[in-house]
């Protein structure tokens, strides 16, 4: 089997996995990896990751061009941007998880750092997520706004809409979104219980031990 049909079984495997755990559900969400060529492999529009089809995959070539496959996402825009701004992104994945926007919806929502510090595991795997404004689904706006960010961010959360994050391929992307709703969801449970957060030091230990990406 090629390089390329493993790809395309590993990204229906892990959106059906999401999918099966309620992660995303319907057709939302998104998901993309690099080929080896420099192309993409792309989730198609109004497809449910509880059933891709490999074979059915948007491939675009090294250039942007869709050369194969159904027609992709609306939301290739955010996509693209990571790639553009992030090079060493390998894939990107976009869900609408539950706990996660419920997360964003709350009023004092950190914009410059989404999650609050409550397990070492987040900050591990997504540094610092960057709470951007509304946006309607597919505005090219999402994208210019990512791109804003210039590459200093592995993750970002669409206020009322969903999580997007990059990874240096599509299991490590996938591992960080589900932390990233994890977090979310361990926030949501201790609201109002004045949990024990990790400390400014902590924090520092764990940026310092684990080489995170944390902008100061």
């Amino acid at each position: 089997m090629s390089a390329e049909a493993v790809l395309r079984e590993q990204i229906c495997m892990l959106a059906k996995s999401m999918f099966d755990r309620g992660l995303t559900g319907g057709s939302t969400g998104n998901i993309s990896a690099r080929t080896d060529d420099g192309g993409l492999l792309v989730s198609p529009t109004g497809h449910s990751f509880g059933r891709l089809d490999p074979a059915r995959l948007s491939r675009f070539d090294d250039k942007g061009r869709l050369i194969d496959g159904d027609k992709p996402t609306k939301e290739m825009p955010l996509h693209s941007a990571f790639y553009e701004t992030r090079k060493s992104a390998g894939a990107v994945v976009h869900l609408h998880s539950c706990h996660s926007v419920a997360w964003s919806l709350m009023p004092d929502a950190n914009e410059d750092n989404f999650l609050p510090p409550l397990t070492p595991y987040a900050i591990m795997k997504l540094g610092k997520v960057k709470l951007l404004p509304f946006f309607l689904p597919g505005d090219s706006a999402i994208g210019e706004a990512i791109r804003g960010l210039a590459g200093k961010r592995t993750a970002v959360m669409l206020a009322n809409h969903g999580p997007v994050v990059a990874g240096k391929d599509v299991e490590a992307a996938c591992n960080a979104i589900e932390e990233l709703e994890d977090t979310a969801r361990l926030a949501i449970m201790m609201r109002g219980f004045q949990p024990r957060m990790l400390s400014e030091n902590q924090i520092a230990s764990i940026v310092d031990r684990f080489e995170v990406e944390w902008e100061k």
